[in-house]
């Protein structure tokens, strides 16, 4: 019998929304970051957790996974709805890339990393903390959630680094081309953090510091928005900000820093 055999899909169906390449960010981000979890494992497993209604996204992060990290990679996308998984049946290349039924247990599975992205966004917030205890602790030693949210077409996107410890970092990202404002990430915050963005909350003062940041930086629009960008996230660190990473991340319209903004109770 199957580990999804044998364990109760916990959580609800998601709405399944999913474009190809929505979540090219946070991708590029786990081959950058995570890199050397998955190459110091025995068994370098992935879970894609609430892929929607076509399988799409988890076959790209397979692929940038196979070809930024290690080619022997494995990853497993899980749904619960049933349909959903039976309809990314032809999508499968085993045993680089499965899919299965599953939910917040990760139907028995141990992986390294999960990525669970526009999932607890329907969730109450106050479900979300007993959602990354259950995945964490289906971890394998040492593993790591990425939980996050994004718009439509991945171009405003946030996502936090978790571990069995709680949150361990933030990363807010844009597609800056087409970026008016920072402030307009806080409508793609984790759902952990999308109703703390009022005044007193360490987030809302996040936001507001980086845009501005942005506003004091518009002379550098002049020689497009990845300056401007750097010149943001430079002020915003020399103010005091603790921003990780340098130049190469940030350039890609990512600020990461350790978790500042945990919502109180969690």
């Amino acid at each position: 019998m199957s580990g999804a055999a044998r364990h109760r899909p916990l959580g609800v169906v998601t709405r399944g929304t999913t474009n190809p390449n929505r979540l090219r960010r946070v991708d590029n981000w786990i081959v950058a970051t995570c890199a050397d979890r998955l190459l110091a494992a025995a068994d370098p497993l992935v879970v894609d957790l609430g892929y929607g209604a076509t399988p799409v996204t988890a076959v790209e992060l397979r692929a940038r996974l196979a070809a930024g990290v290690r080619p022997d990679v494995r990853l497993v996308g899980l749904e619960i709805d049933p349909a959903r998984v039976a309809a990314a049946a032809p999508a499968a290349d085993p045993p680089g890339l499965t899919f299965a039924r599953g939910g917040f247990e990760l139907a028995g599975l141990r992986p390294v990393l999960v990525r669970a992205f526009n999932v607890l966004r329907q969730y109450d917030e106050r479900e979300v903390p007993d959602a990354w205890r259950t995945m964490t602790a289906a971890l394998a030693p040492g593993g790591v959630l990425v939980e996050g949210t994004c718009d439509e077409l991945g171009r405003l996107a946030s996502w936090l680094l978790i571990d069995a410890d709680g949150p361990r970092t933030l990363t807010l990202a844009a597609k800056l081309t087409t970026l008016g404002s920072p402030a307009e990430l806080a409508e793609r915050l984790p759902k952990a953090l999308i109703h703390r963005n009022v005044p007193g909350e360490p987030i809302h003062e996040l936001i507001r510091a980086l845009d501005d940041a942005w506003q004091a930086s518009a002379p550098y629009a002049t020689f497009g928005p990845r300056q401007r960008w750097l010149s943001a996230v430079t002020r915003l660190r020399e103010t005091g900000w603790p921003i990780l990473g340098g130049p190469n991340r940030w350039r890609q319209g990512e600020l990461t820093l350790p978790w500042p903004a945990a919502p109180r109770g969690v």
